[in-house]
C-alpha cells in the first residue's frame, strides 16, 4: 500500500499511448534471471500491554523517528493509518529472505518495546475505527478519490494490513515457470491463498460476515483500479490496457493540494491539452491495486496479515514453494485449474470464486480440498528449496491446525469472539 512518491519536480514531457504500452510491457514483466524473491509485511501498532488500544499519534511519531535510525536491511515505511511496513530487499532464496526480515523485525520490536508499543498482524483492525495518521498530499487525494465509492477506501487505507509476497515474473518460454503460466496461476491460486490465510473477520468488535474483511474491502472499492486484467493469454498487453484505462486518482503538484479529477482515464489524460509525463505514468501505476500487480516482478497482494511474530513466514514459504519449485508449480496448476470454471469470466477479486474465498475461507469445500493438495505439494518442495527444519515445521503445523480442519486464522478470532475454546 505504501507506494511512496514525491511531488512532480521534473520538466513535463508528454507520453504517447504507444510509449506507455512499450514502457509498461518492458518494465512490468521482466523475465528470466536473476531468480529473486521478497516480502512486504504490514503491521498494526498498538499499546504493548493493551493490544486493543492503538498508539497515540505523539508516541507513534517519537517511536517511528527512533525506528528510522535502525540499520535495517528492509525498507521501513508508514501507512496512512500509522501501520508499519517492512519491505525486504530482493533475496536470492527463501531462507535469505526469512533471515534478513526476521532480524529486522527483532530490532523493530525491541525499539517499539522501549516506547511501550508492539506490533500485531490482523488483515483488518478488529476493534478500532479507521483514523488517518499521515496527512500528506498523496493520502489527502487518495481519501478524497476513494470516498466517492464508499467507506471501504478509508478502511483499506487506515485499518488493513497484509503479507505481500514478491516473486519473479518467470521465464519467457512456456512451462511451469513461464511468465504466462505464473500470471494465470497467481490469479487462480490467489483465491486459495485468500481462503487459507484469511484473518480479518471482525470490525469494531463485531463479525462482518467475511473471513477476510480486508479482501471484501478491496472487492468493494473502485473497480477501475482494483480489478485484475482480463485474461487473454497475453499478460503484457492485458496489463498495458489496464494501466491506460484505469482512472487517474490524482494529479500531483509541487505545492498545495493535488488535483483529484473525475472520470478521467490515463488514456484520456494522454489525449488532453496537458498530457502526462513519464513520471506521471510511474506514479499512476502505483495507484492501480489489482490482487496481482506486475512491477518487474509479481506482487501477490491478497494475503491477510497473520497472527504471531512469525506467522508471516508460512504464507511466504507456501507461495515461494508453489511458484519457484517446478514440480510443486505443476501440481498447483493442475489443482486449481478446475476452480477457474467456478470463477467464470469475471476477473478477480469480484468473481464467485474469490468472493467465496473471502466470505467462507476454507469452510468452502472446494477451496479446502485445493488447499490441502497445494500445501502438501509445498511441504514436499520446501526441502528442495533449502528451507530450514523450522520453516518446514511451521508450514506442517499450519497445515494440521488449519488446512486439514477446513479452518483459517479468522475462525480462531471468531471462536474467541463467541467465547469458544480454540485449542487444538
Amino acid at each position: 500500500m505504501s507506494d511512496s512518491a514525491s511531488g512532480c519536480t521534473e520538466p513535463r514531457s508528454g507520453v504517447t499511448e504507444a510509449e506507455v504500452e512499450a514502457l509498461v510491457r518492458g518494465i512490468c514483466f521482466k523475465t528470466g534471471p536473476p531468480r529473486t524473491l521478497g516480502v512486504e509485511l504490514e503491521w498494526h501498532v498498538h499499546e504493548l500491554r493493551e493490544p486493543r488500544l492503538p498508539a497515540p499519534p505523539e508516541r507513534r511519531e517519537a517511536a517511528y523517528a527512533a525506528l528510522r535510525t535502525l540499520p535495517l536491511t528492509s525498507a521501513l515505511t508508514v501507512e496512512p493509518g500509522g501501520q508499519l511496513e517492512l519491505s525486504s530487499a530482493p533475496a536470492g532464496s527463501l531462507m535469505e529472505c526469512v533471515g534478513s526480515v526476521s532480524a529486522d523485525l527483532t530490532a523493530v520490536r525491541a525499539a517499539l518495546r522501549e516506547a511501550d508499543l508492539a506490533l500485531s498482524g490482523f488483515g483488518h483492525d478488529p476493534w478500532n475505527p479507521p483514523v488517518r495518521y499521515l496527512h500528506e498530499p498523496r493520502y489527502d487525494a487518495m481519501e478524497e478519490y476513494l470516498d466517492r465509492f464508499g467507506p471501504e477506501g478509508r478502511a483499506m487505507m487506515c485499518s488493513s494490513a497484509s503479507v505481500q509476497v514478491c516473486l519473479d515474473a518467470g521465464y519467457e518460454e512456456p512451462g511451469p515457470l513461464g511468465h504466462e503460466r505464473r500470471w494465470w496461476l497467481a490469479h487462480q491460486l490467489g483465491a486459495v491463498l485468500v481462503a487459507a490465510f484469511a484473518h480479518s473477520p471482525l470490525a469494531l468488535g463485531r463479525p462482518t460476515g467475511w473471513r477476510s474483511t480486508r479482501q471484501a474491502l478491496w472487492a468493494a472499492m473502485d473497480p477501475g483500479r482494483t480489478t485484475a486484467p482480463s485474461g487473454d493469454g497475453d499478460p503484457r498487453g492485458a496489463w498495458a490496457r489496464t494501466v491506460l484505462d484505469a482512472p487517474v486518482m490524482c494529479v500531483r503538484a509541487d505545492e498545495g493540494p493535488w488535483g483529484v479529477p473525475r472520470g478521467m482515464t490515463f488514456r484520456e489524460w494522454i489525449g488532453s491539452d496537458t498530457p502526462p509525463s513519464r513520471a506521471d505514468l510511474d506514479y499512476h501505476m502505483t495507484t492501480v491495486f489489482p490482487p496481482v500487480r506486475p512491477r518487474g516482478h509479481l506482487e501477490l497482494r491478497m494475503i491477510d496479515a497473520q497472527p504471531g511474530e512469525d506467522g508471516w513466514i508460512v504464507p511466504l514459504a507456501v507461495a515461494v514453494a508453489l511458484f519457484e519449485d517446478a514440480e510443486a508449480a505443476e501440481i498447483a496448476y493442475r489443482t486449481v485449474k478446475p476452480l477457474a470454471e467456478r470463477a467464470g469470466s469475471q476477473p478477480a477479486p469480484r468473481n464467485p470464486l474469490w468472493v467465496a474465498a473471502a466470505r467462507s475461507g476454507l469452510a468452502d469445500r472446494e477451496l479446502r480440498d485445493a488447499a490441502a493438495v497445494c500445501f502438501a505439494a509445498a511441504l514436499e518442495a520446501l526441502p528442495r528449496l533449502g528451507a530450514s527444519t523450522a520453516v518446514q515445521d511451521a508450514v506442517a503445523e499450519y497445515t494440521q491446525r488449519y488446512v486439514a480442519r477446513g479452518r483459517c486464522p479468522a475462525d480462531d478470532l471468531l471462536d474467541l469472539h463467541h467465547g469458544k475454546d480454540i485449542s487444538v
